[in-house]
């Protein structure tokens, strides 16, 4: 990998990887936290879509301030709301407390998110971005990898709150790199005069566009598919299959794998066979192989083996995905990308959370209704990627 690539790459993924870690280091002790704070599983699972809600509404804001201010003041701003948020979760008396300082985590936190996707599309275009965006994964996969594994060992070591309080100077972390490393990529003169009239007919224009709005939802949909998972897996893996916490951190890390294995070959693939091809197969892969794992659990063949295994294959089509659908999306919008990078993020953020909300009341603790949901996003990508490829496609140099 180039230093042209290299740099940016290390930097934008420490300032984006602080979402997912504060989603993934505290999966192993949600079970632990429901016993300490005298709650239910679909209580504990509102903590995640509490989080998912805010990080999708927030980035409403993010985009158009970031059009408007350049792209480094709603990062400051939404990195101080994070750490506001940080505190209150490492503090919540009770689980209202905490969803209420997970939801502040998650309003922050979108900014870490939308922005540098900008910040991408203000660098390069075409195949380079699609590098530069998998580049960027690949730094962002410590946090599914490691994250889950460093809350186990901070639980064993200070308690459940504890890993917020690793959150926070986290977040402290993500500042200092701001300060220090990342400069300003949004010249003055391409700034964008922020008024809710101008904001109100971009955002039409965007939800107008079918292209944007197909691979907007077909990405959303494989997303929506990993968030399932991961209000879901501490459960199954930990009560239906016995793991303890480093045993569900490893598996979980095992699934995560795949994704951001395979989504450092999007840009390559893209660039050999065409970023429609890759979406193609991608997605026939990725529903048929959940599918076939749902078929597996009704006949009662889903064993843990057979789980990470499937999961591990699924994420590895999703990897192929992710990127592919996000650089696509914003391909033809470079002089809005703040807005449509946040509108696009909202739409997927909430697709997740809202498909975890549907789901809750079906999870018993065993795999199947987890496995059946995550299919159903399976079919939904593969159902949107037919209906957004039949249509033109922006030519990505």
């Amino acid at each position: 990998m180039s230093d042209r690539i290299l740099r940016p790459a290390l930097i934008l993924g420490l300032l984006s990887c602080i979402g997912p870690f504060a989603i993934d280091m505290y999966l192993p002790a949600l079970p632990d936290i429901g016993a300490a704070l005298g709650t239910s599983v679909p209580a504990m699972q509102t903590t995640i879509t509490a989080y998912f809600i805010a990080f999708g509404l927030a980035q409403l804001i993010y985009g158009p301030w970031a059009d408007q201010a350049g792209r480094k003041s709603p990062l400051y701003a939404g990195i101080g709301v994070f750490l506001v948020g940080s505190i209150i979760c490492t503090m919540a008396p009770s689980v209202e407390w905490l969803i209420a300082g997970r939801f502040v985590q998650g309003l922050g936190g979108a900014a870490m998110m939308v922005v540098p996707r900008a910040i991408i599309r203000d660098m390069y275009t075409g195949h380079a971005a699609t590098r530069l965006m998998a580049a960027v994964m690949l730094v962002i996969s410590v946090s599914p990898m490691l994250a889950p594994l460093a809350g186990a060992g901070l639980m064993a070591v200070t308690g459940w709150r504890g890993i917020f309080g690793a959150l926070l100077a986290a977040g402290l972390v993500s500042l200092a790199v701001l300060t220090f490393a990342q400069p300003e990529t949004l010249r003055p003169e391409n700034r964008q005069s922020f008024d809710m009239a101008s904001t109100l007919r971009g955002t039409r224009r965007l939800l107008a566009d079918r292209v944007f709005m197909g691979l907007t939802f077909l990405g959303g949909f494989g997303m929506a598919s990993f968030f399932v998972f991961i209000a879901s897996a501490s459960f199954v893996y930990t009560e239906s299959f016995g793991l303890s916490p480093t045993g569900f951190s490893i598996a979980f890390a095992i699934n995560a794998i795949g994704f951001f294995a395979a989504s450092q070959a999007a840009g390559p693939l893209g660039l050999r066979h065409g970023a429609k091809r890759v979406m193609a197969v991608a997605t026939l892969g990725f529903a048929a192989t959940t599918v076939a794992l749902l078929a597996l659990a009704l006949i009662g063949l889903a064993t843990l083996v057979v789980c990470v295994a499937g999961l591990f294959l699924a994420n590895a089509f999703l990897g192929l995905i992710i990127p592919t659908t996000m650089v696509m999306a914003l391909e033809d919008h470079g002089d809005s990308a703040g807005l449509a990078s946040s509108l696009g993020g909202t739409l997927q953020m909430l697709a997740g959370g809202l498909m975890i909300a549907a789901t809750g009341p079906f999870f018993d603790g065993t795999v199947t209704p987890m496995l059946a949901a995550i299919a159903l996003c399976g079919v939904m990508a593969l159902v949107l990627s037919r209906l957004a490829l039949a249509r033109p496609q922006p030519r990505m140099a």
